[in-house]
């Protein structure tokens, strides 16, 4: 734990000025990420006496070891570069909010020559527009289906559109009038883009134009006696007007608005987001976050505005945005929004009406979340906290584990061995610090090992020393390692003068210069978990013992009766099966299998796969697929001479002889054999054979 004081600036230096502040551990990660108007009356607050701060700022200034700050013109610069260093450096004590739900949207790929209508997921792409979220995603594919009668919009996959074109007939919705199938060349690739961007204007709220267009056309085609164009204009009206009433109507003046209502108690808070175009209510999200810095209702509220609009730009930014109540910075808030739209945004509280009406079913569909949230045994705070407590007790440690790290050995009979390391902090799964590895059988540069055949005793060796000297060298070149520590370091086996393991030295100079980002390996765990009993728990503690570290906590959980293991015991630690902490470690040891068996897997997959194109050094993905293009088969291209592969466009002449001489040392696969008609399959598809 440090003292604030130690690194508490001198007066005067820091400025009176707009900018943003990071605060930094002993091991330089980024853990809080803060704006202020004036920097120095925001810093000068963090360095009180400890017991007139908050107890999670308290903890905050405890756990930094450093504090630097970037001053900017603008309290609006101040916003948006808080924004990018929280998504960039990911800090620990900076309140980060996480989707209940992955939310599907309806989406039209317009960034196509043949936009689609369909659901979609994730991360939103460039040129696609969006509409939504909704709550399920049957409720977007019940909507499409009535509005595809009117805007006959392309519905298929990227493989039945091209089959279609190829065989010249359409699928089904074509035949039925629900695509208008320019797969076929019914319409013109101009006309299909013109029916996709009204599908798009009329899901944005632009539908009293539309409609009144297509009553129009309707009354026209009855008074010229076309009875039967007037009936099918009837009936589309009809499936718009279905496809209007799945969205509740709120406000009367087609307003375009989202309205964010926050339900919060000590320990955590829930966000509810509407959101309403043309008056409707269009789609719907929520997010709940831990409370881990001292943030009120406004702070919360400045929080999820950052999230929501930090990505969007244009018309996805609403003209107005009704919240609880307003961040400190109001107008520099406002300001930020109006960059992003492009266009004034109005930023308030409603105060009464029907706006005021429907953020109170905001407020209620967030307290909801959140008493929903509580019930959730795997996100729960106060569980979690009791969880690290219980394994603290269990395993005599100085305090909680805020970081575990879990390592565990995967292969299938000796072959393709891997490891996987799955990283919890605070009890939840911090997936950007997973990290895989191919077991070499070597430590540094001294072969141990054959790596061959099933030992996951010496492949948990291996794993820990490779993480831990990765480790290690990031102390050496931030200057963490002390003088005594290479004093006690001296009789490891391969210790370089001065005490520094001969295998560490040797990672400090491929490690990146510092930047606060999260490193591969440079942050240690309080406690190492391995997926094993006695043997893999011995493993472990001397691979770190030859490394000199002796302040890392090891266990190991066995399968049969999840007995837990601590070094030099004879007896393992047994959890009550209802203890929380068992619970946790099971978590955590059956995340680090899955992950190494996904690994293992796609490894394995991947071998089965490989041809004799594979084997040729330098030869890439994209040079394969031109030679493939280019004969046709990897039959083909072994009969090929040196001078035709050179006519392959990137293949030189050097190059062309290696690959020659390769494919002429590999041997040819058994022909395939269609064993139901006996007929011997030819090599003409350009697979990866061997």
């Amino acid at each position: 734990m440090a003292d604030p004081s130690s690194y508490r600036p001198k007066p005067g230096q820091i400025p009176d000025s707009p900018g943003v502040y990071k605060f930094r551990d002993e091991h330089r990660r980024v853990i809080y990420v803060g704006k202020a108007k004036s920097l120095r009356q925001r810093l000068a607050n963090y360095f009180q006496p400890l017991t007139s701060l908050h107890p999670r700022t308290a903890t905050m200034v405890t756990t930094a070891a450093s504090v630097e700050w970037t001053v900017v013109a603008t309290e609006v610069e101040a916003l948006q570069l808080e924004y990018s260093w929280i998504k960039e450096f990911d800090p620990r004590f900076n309140v980060k909010y996480r989707d209940d739900k992955s939310y599907p949207y309806l989406a039209v790929t317009m960034n196509e020559e043949f936009p689609r209508v369909q659901v979609m997921r994730g991360a939103k792409k460039k040129g696609v527009r969006y509409f939504g979220p909704y709550g399920h995603a049957w409720a977007i594919r019940e909507t499409v289906d009535l509005m595809l009668r009117v805007f006959p919009v392309r519905t298929c996959s990227a493989g039945v559109f091209k089959r279609s074109a190829q065989i010249g007939r359409p699928c089904l919705l074509g035949y039925i009038g629900k695509c208008a199938a320019p797969c076929v060349g019914r319409v013109t690739p101009e006309e299909h883009r013109e029916l996709a961007e009204d599908f798009c204007d009329f899901m944005a709220g632009r539908t009293g134009t539309y409609l009144r267009r297509i009553e129009q056309q309707m009354m026209a085609a009855a008074e010229d006696m076309e009875y039967e164009r007037a009936a099918r204009l009837r009936d589309d009206i009809e499936a718009l007007r279905k496809a209007l009433e799945k969205n509740a109507i709120v406000f009367n003046d087609a307003t375009d608005a989202d309205l964010i209502a926050v339900a919060e108690d000590e320990l955590e808070a829930a966000v509810q987001i509407f959101h309403v175009r043309g008056g409707r209510v269009r789609g719907q999200r929520g997010w709940v976050t831990d409370k881990v810095e001292a943030v009120d209702t406004a702070g919360l509220v400045e929080h999820a505005l950052q999230q929501l609009y930090g990505e969007e730009t244009g018309d996805s930014v609403p003209k107005e945005v009704l919240v609880p109540a307003l961040p400190e910075d109001a107008d520099a808030v406002s300001g930020w929004l109006a960059s992003r739209r492009g266009s004034n945004v109005s930023l308030r509280i409603p105060q009464r009406g029907d706006k005021k009406a429907l953020m109170v079913t905001v407020a209620r569909n967030a307290q909801q979340a959140l008493a929903l949230h509580k019930t959730k045994r795997a996100s729960d705070l106060t569980t979690r906290s009791r969880a690290l407590e219980e394994i603290a007790a269990a395993l005599d440690l100085d305090s909680a584990p805020l970081r575990i790290e879990c390592f565990d050995i995967s292969h299938l009979q000796g072959d393709d061995v891997v490891a996987s390391m799955v990283v919890f902090e605070d009890g939840l799964a911090r997936k950007s610090e997973y990290r895989r590895f191919q077991i070499k059988g070597r430590v540094g540069d001294t072969q141990i090992w054959h790596g061959e055949g099933q030992d996951d005793v010496r492949s948990m060796h291996e794993v820990i020393s490779r993480r831990f000297r990765r480790y290690l060298a990031e102390k050496v070149r931030t200057g963490e390692w002390a003088e005594e520590e290479s004093q006690e370091g001296a009789e490891v086996i391969g210790a370089e003068p001065g005490g520094l393991p001969a295998a560490v030295s040797g990672e400090v100079s491929a490690l990146q210069e510092e930047d606060g980002r999260p490193k591969r390996f440079a942050y240690p765990p309080q406690l190492l978990v391995v997926d094993g009993g006695q043997p893999q728990v011995a493993a472990a503690k001397r691979a770190l013992d030859e490394l000199g570290i002796d302040d890392i906590a090891v266990c190991g959980l066995a399968k049969r009766l999840e007995e837990v293991w601590v070094p030099e015991e004879d007896d393992p630690v047994v959890l009550p099966r209802s203890s929380e902490g068992l619970y946790l470690l099971q978590r955590v040891r059956d995340e680090a299998h899955r992950f190494a068996i996904t690994y293992q897997r796609a490894k394995r997959t991947k071998r089965f796969k490989a041809g004799p194109l594979d084997a040729v050094p330098g030869l890439g993905d994209t040079r394969k697929q031109a030679l493939i293009k280019h004969f046709g088969s990897v039959k083909k291209l072994r009969s090929a001479t040196i001078d035709e592969i050179c006519e392959v466009p990137g293949i030189g002449r050097k190059t062309a002889e290696t690959l020659a001489a390769a494919l002429a040392e590999a041997v040819p696969a058994a022909p395939a054999v269609n064993t139901a008609t006996g007929e011997i399959i030819e090599e003409d598809d350009g697979g990866s054979t061997s």
